[in-house]
């Protein structure tokens, strides 16, 4: 008897450049970049996640990734108070303050670290978001986050494929100047972007698919696809996969999409290594009926052993 198949499985290559616990991980891009940087962090690899916050648009994340490689700190002139907030135009409001002095020392700490860890990466993760933009109209900025900031001060666009390419360039290009040996891995991040409309979320995503294979299909030297949105729209071609809102993934899907990414981008020799650490992980999490039982003493006893075996394998991992 024929076992029928309800699920289209996309066909995945495993890369020739993986991920190990030697890897360092730099992951920009949109919240997608952060439900895997989450995993990342959560596995106890090298990595650093969106050191600017969430950037959904190609074009503002050439400009940070520009900043960081030329060490171009930010000055008052990038910042503007509002909502008795100091904000720039081209990060997340998340690293909004209220002190401007405060406000462009951790942006400027943020350049710093952001450019050593692009010195040590072995892997980019550049996650494109949207291909819709808002200029501000003061300024002629594509910005990474309006901030609140009334609608009349910007103008909306579509980026066109040439535009988001030469991003994708100006990326690469900035990141090597750095460090030629750095792995680039791009994806497509599966969040619907409603509030543009449903055909214009549609176009939006061509849009970067076509200028990301564009560019992988003439110049992929060091750099793989991981096709997260396919994933998301026809292996998980179900609501029950998305979250409250019906746009974002749900925590399923989170895990489903990490675990295809597992099977391409990371070493069959980390496998054990994640297993441990998610063992520690889980019992980290316990929260004891009696913690002064023998029970107890004797479960921390097992865990501090446990969690010693995992650091004398990867000595960098830290519970």
């Amino acid at each position: 008897m024929k076992i029928m198949n309800f699920l289209t499985k996309i066909p995945l290559v495993k890369t020739e450049s993986p991920i190990d616990y030697n890897s360092r991980i730099l992951l920009l891009g949109s919240c997608f970049a952060e439900n895997i940087g989450s995993k990342f962090d959560y596995y106890k690899f090298q990595s650093l996640v969106n050191p600017f916050g969430i950037i959904f648009n190609p074009v503002s994340i050439a400009d940070i990734v520009r900043r960081a490689t030329d060490k171009d700190f930010f000055s008052e002139n990038d910042a503007f108070f509002y909502n008795e907030r100091w904000n720039s135009y081209q990060v997340h409001s998340e690293l909004s303050s209220a002190n401007k002095e405060t406000f462009l020392e951790q942006l400027n700490y943020q350049i710093e670290v952001t450019q050593a860890q692009i010195l040590q990466a072995s892997h980019v993760c550049v996650t494109l978001g949207t291909a819709w933009v808002y200029r501000h109209l003061e300024n002629n900025m594509v910005v990474a986050n309006c901030h609140k900031v009334p609608q009349k001060h910007f103008q909306k666009e579509l980026l066109s494929v040439e535009e988001i390419l030469k991003s994708l360039e100006e990326i690469v290009s900035k990141i090597r100047s750095l460090n030629k040996e750095v792995k680039f891995i791009f994806t497509v991040s599966p969040v619907r972007h409603i509030k543009d409309g449903f055909v214009e979320n549609q176009l939006s995503k061509a849009h970067l698919l076509t200028a990301l294979h564009k560019y992988l299909g003439f110049k992929n030297s060091g750099s793989s696809y991981f096709p997260s949105y396919e994933i998301m729209m026809d292996e998980l071609r179900d609501y029950r996969f998305y979250a409250q809102d019906m746009l974002h993934p749900n925590s399923i899907a989170i895990d489903y999409i990490w675990q295809r990414f597992t099977e391409t981008f990371i070493t069959q020799e980390s496998f054990s290594i994640m297993e441990e650490v998610e063992v520690v992980q889980k019992s980290l999490l316990h929260k004891p009926f009696n913690p002064t039982s023998e029970s107890h003493n004797k479960f921390l006893e097992n865990l501090n052993k446990k969690m010693e075996s995992v650091q004398q394998k990867v000595p960098h991992i830290e519970f």
